[in-house]
């Protein structure tokens, strides 16, 4: 059995070019052995766990959606709020939900203290993502690769 201790991992932050979107995580099954770039289904895993935190007022990604994969989501810790296809929805502690594939979503934390939120995934070979607000695509397989009619960074009309 494999075992880690999520309280000792080290946590990662991400931020856009210009901090419109940031957060920060701890890749629970990395630290597990998940190999993320890796085609063979034993090394890559068939989900993927992540602890992401928010601070007040950060927003972690842009507004986009999967075209295969699922994202469990469950909140530990503070409040926010989750963009999707019919608007907006405030979100708590105990909150689970979840995005299958081609539903766009977005989370925020608008609330006081940080939000915890755990992040389980599946995790298809061959996945892309769609941005609604940019009309970007990002191309997987196994890399990633962004496009709009040509190639264009992540961030990108996005901040």
């Amino acid at each position: 059995m494999q075992k880690v201790n999520t309280n000792t991992l080290a946590e990662e932050s991400w931020s856009s070019p210009k901090g419109t979107f940031r957060g920060a995580g701890k890749e629970v099954s990395e630290a597990l052995g998940r190999k993320p770039s890796s085609t063979d289904l034993l090394e890559r895993h068939p989900f993927d766990v992540e602890i992401t935190r928010l601070q007040p007022g950060e927003t972690a990604y842009p507004y986009h959606s999967h075209s295969a994969q699922w994202e469990f989501y469950h909140v530990i810790a503070g409040t926010g709020r989750v963009r999707d296809a019919e608007g907006t929805t405030a979100i708590e502690p105990g909150d689970a939900f979840i995005f299958k594939p081609g539903e766009p979503h977005q989370i925020t934390n608008d609330g006081t203290e940080d939000l915890i939120v755990y992040v389980v995934a599946d995790n298809p070979l061959g996945e892309s993502n769609h941005f609604p607000d940019s009309d970007k695509w990002a191309v997987r397989s196994p890399a990633r690769t962004i496009v709009r009619a040509g190639e264009y960074d992540y961030w990108d009309g996005e901040d």
